[in-house]
């Protein structure tokens, strides 16, 4: 089928409406053939080649054949991925408008990238056996009412959500009935995020996540809450939190995983993640559904974008200049001592902010890192296909309690 074959074929998709509620957009796509020139008013995309355009995408034959492909390689699996981490296609038009259609061609591109769905055992899961309840901790800053949702019992697992997202993100592994019976997971809404409100005290000043401030939180959490050493396992920006409390304070960690660990992950700031001219929840719900795997399930795609699209105002992006900002696995990296602490370090090959490459970057200064490379996973793998990734999470469980 051809490019513009299956750009017709998305073109009854009713999530574009939902998506695209009073936009006004022109898209042309070059290289692929005739070009395509697409109007994208109120999310519906028409052909319509008299339109002058606003956003044009452009790449070369082969380059578009490769995204057409079954599955699509890494770096062509999403319309973010193309315009953020691929040096073959060219994005142009202005910014704003760009911004203001992401939803919309995002999702037309995830059905133009339509894959199979990666196959892996099913998992037995009973979300009653999570709870949650609020925790009134002392942190560095002031009190703070944070949420947590706890399940299983066993040794201790801290699970720390991503940028701009909440503990929703380890719902298949709280839920998991196997997990369960031999470890205690503990999954904090950090302050700011999901059910957790802003410290007591907060003036309402612009939010900005540092490494201190999120080592604060966390050290508030394991002392006040779990009381005892944790295995500390996070995703993406709690990745890179896992790698600096085991570095900073030791003393608090009985293992660290490193779910999507960065070096140094540059691409994810987008000035437009807050920004008044812009609907924060489906822009930057959109610029994380690019992050994920054409071979997990749309379904759990979606659900994992759909927490982002809830996020208070500035959150993702505040977060960010701790993951994107500050966070130099160059510097925290050498300071682990693997030996005394087992480290295991998990990367998804379709993610292209924390790579396989910036993981085994990591392993090499943390010797003894164990490291998998998870195929078919991007950077959300707990929450975009858990059964899985659940492999992996066990394996990881395993080498860092052995």
């Amino acid at each position: 089928m051809s490019l513009r074959a299956r750009v017709a074929a998305a073109a009854a998709d009713a999530e574009l409406r939902r998506l695209g509620a009073g936009l006004t957009a022109v898209l042309r796509i070059e290289g692929a053939g005739k070009d395509i020139v697409l109007r994208l008013d109120d999310g519906i995309p028409r052909f319509d080649m008299e339109a002058a355009p606003d956003i044009v995408l452009s790449a070369a034959s082969e380059d578009w054949h490769r995204l057409m492909s079954t599955p699509p390689p890494p770096r062509f699996q999403a319309f973010t991925a193309l315009a953020i981490a691929n040096p073959a296609f060219t994005l142009s038009g202005d910014p704003l408008r760009i911004a203001r259609a992401r939803a919309v061609i995002e999702r037309l591109f995830e059905q133009i990238v339509v894959s199979p769905v990666a196959p892996a055992e099913t998992v037995g899961r009973d979300m009653s056996l999570i709870a949650g309840r609020y925790h009134r901790l002392t942190l560095p800053e002031g009190a703070a009412e944070v949420h947590i949702e706890t399940a299983g019992s066993g040794r201790p697992v801290l699970l720390l959500h991503t940028a701009g997202a909440d503990a929703r993100q380890f719902h298949g592994q709280l839920s998991d009935t196997e997990l369960a019976r031999d470890w205690r997971m503990i999954a904090p809404d950090l302050p700011f995020h999901g059910r957790s409100m802003p410290p007591e005290g907060w003036q309402g000043e612009p939010y900005r996540l540092t490494g201190e401030r999120y080592l604060g939180w966390c050290a508030a959490i394991i002392e006040q809450v779990i009381g005892e050493k944790a295995i500390v396992a996070g995703g993406s920006m709690g990745a890179a939190l896992a790698l600096l409390i085991a570095a900073e304070r030791p003393d608090l960690v009985a293992g660290v995983i490193a779910i999507e660990p960065p070096f140094r992950s540059a691409g994810r700031r987008n000035p437009f993640q807050h920004h008044v001219g812009v609907h924060a929840g489906l822009h930057n719900a959109a610029f994380v559904r690019g992050l994920m795997s054409p071979t997990s399930p749309v379904d759990a795609r979606r659900r994992a974008a759909w927490i982002y699209s809830q996020g208070a105002p500035e959150i993702y992006a505040g977060d960010l200049a701790f993951y994107s900002d500050e966070f130099d696995g160059a510097l925290v990296a050498p300071r682990i001592d693997a030996a005394r602490m087992p480290v295991s370090l998990l990367c998804g090959t379709y993610d292209y902010s924390a790579t396989p490459e910036d993981g085994a970057r990591l392993a090499a200064l943390i010797p003894g890192a164990q490291l998998r490379v998870m195929d078919g996973l991007g950077h959300f793998p707990m929450c975009e296909h858990p059964d899985l990734f659940r492999p992996h999470l066990v394996a990881a469980l395993e080498h860092v309690s052995s």
